[in-house]
């Protein structure tokens, strides 16, 4: 149940952090003002990360991953490079998430602050997905087995 969970909640945290990367850009380019609309589309993005990150950790201990051999390459994707990776990503959006409350100005940095701290996430989660469909043969880009 929690890997069917963390496998389709992944389209969930990938389609709130587009639309708040593809709205944060909107809003930067035309330089919005920033709304209480572009705060929750930026909270449910975060929530849904950390909502993620927290069934990846259960099923990474629970499953022992991480006393899978490093030296092989789908043992070293899933014992260090997935997770490392997830984490940095998530750490970008709670960072972008933070500055851009923290920012006095009304609008246009807020927005550059959201695009460019989940713009970086969103790269580093899809590069996380083709290394995954490298590393496991069975998956395809997509990430479905």
């Amino acid at each position: 149940i929690l890997r069917s969970a963390h496998s389709g909640w992944r389209y969930i945290v990938v389609v709130l952090l587009l639309l708040a990367f593809i709205n944060a850009l909107a809003g930067w380019l035309g330089k919005k003002s920033y709304t209480e609309g572009n705060r929750k589309l930026n909270l449910f993005a975060l929530i849904s990360a950390h909502i993620q990150l927290v069934f990846g950790l259960l099923l990474y201990f629970m499953n022992d991953w991480y006393k899978v051999d490093s030296s092989v390459a789908l043992g070293r994707y899933w014992k260090m490079e997935h997770i490392g990776m997830m984490i940095l990503a998530i750490v970008l959006i709670t960072y972008g998430n933070a500055r851009s409350k923290k920012t006095q100005d009304p609008g246009p940095v807020r927005h550059r602050n959201v695009m460019l701290y989940f713009g970086l996430a969103l790269v580093l989660i899809t590069a996380a997905i083709v290394a995954m469909a490298k590393a496991d043969p069975t998956r395809s880009l997509f990430g479905v087995s």
